[in-house]
């Protein structure tokens, strides 16, 4: 039997089984979004940004070992342009003795360095950041919705836009969890798991369209399930090989990128998933059909027949 003829993993029949799953998961990050909400980082809780320019390029682990023996507790270093130029985010009121507290602070522990600038960042700001981001998700969500419904069928648009918000909620309920800093690299990492996502949902829902058009005989069961089956070694290698420039990110990266590594090792792996069975179990719901993808006859072209690929073995026997 060639590799053609196999019958293939059947993922359909597991998709009652990942309906329930998805729901549960859903539904609890609903629910720890609502009871714990999100630990929202300095970018929009506001609090006072102060620049330093040292002699010699400083150990940022360092930095912050000497902020939070100073008494300092909530904030952010990170360098800003080159090695020797950190910034420091801190929740702290705005007043103009704040920059001068931390400088003698970092020089205590026998740094070199210069006061830059310091600046507050109000919570009216914040506020304004988290709105914006939040229509900048629905926007995202809207325009693949619009793109997936001209480019294949609008149920393909619904089925494209399910998983992507499925995924954001998961990523977001998570954090909610964990309480790990949500600030704008984790929006920015949101922003790429949607792009991830409909990527991958996009490759799947183009070869069931394929196949809807190829295959006489089977059922949108059938299809579906051997569509996925052609496409999922392609997601996997994909996934992999994305898993792991993000999981070396996460390790090396530094600590000023870890929460947007782990955003986005989340997004992925939840994403892969959505894109096989959300989407598909989307469509399934939705009773997509061969009417739904059928070509506008051509003129002329009344009572010709159209060659059509024989459906594999493999079909005929499920």
């Amino acid at each position: 039997m060639s590799d053609q003829e196999k019958k293939p993993f059947d993922f359909m029949g597991l998709r009652k089984a990942a309906s329930v799953l998805s729901i549960a998961l859903v539904v609890a990050s609903i629910l720890l979004l609502a009871v714990r909400g999100l630990n929202l980082g300095l970018d929009f809780t506001g609090g006072t940004s102060v620049e330093f320019e040292y002699t010699e390029a400083p150990a940022l682990e360092d930095v912050r070992t000497t902020l939070t023996e100073a008494g300092y507790e909530q904030f952010v270093v990170q360098n800003f342009g080159s090695d020797t130029t950190v910034l420091v985010r801190l929740a702290e009121a705005d007043n103009d003795k704040v920059g001068l507290e931390v400088a003698e602070a970092l020089k205590a522990s026998g740094a070199e360095l210069e006061l830059i600038s310091s600046e507050f960042i109000g919570s009216q700001v914040g506020e304004e950041l988290r709105e914006d981001g939040g229509l900048g998700m629905l926007l995202a969500l809207a325009v693949v919705l619009i793109y997936v419904g001209m480019r294949f069928q609008f149920k393909f648009g619904i089925a494209s836009v399910v998983p992507l918000a499925h995924d954001v909620i998961i990523v977001l309920g998570v954090f909610a969890l964990f309480q790990w800093t949500f600030d704008l690299s984790v929006l920015a990492a949101l922003l790429a798991v949607i792009g991830y996502s409909l990527n991958d949902t996009i490759v799947v829902a183009d070869r069931i369209r394929e196949n809807f058009r190829k295959m006489r005989e089977g059922d949108s069961w059938h299809i579906i399930n051997a569509s996925i089956h052609q496409t999922i070694r392609r997601t996997i290698n994909t996934s992999g090989t994305t898993l792991v420039v993000l999981l070396a990110l996460y390790l090396f990266g530094g600590e000023a990128i870890n929460n947007f590594s782990l955003a986005l090792i989340i997004g992925v792996v939840v994403g892969t998933y959505s894109s096989i069975y959300v989407a598909a179990n989307m469509l399934l719901a939705l009773h997509i059909s061969r009417e739904d993808l059928q070509l506008p006859q051509k003129e002329g072209a009344v009572g010709e027949e159209v060659e059509e690929e024989e459906p594999p073995e493999w079909l005929n026997r499920m």
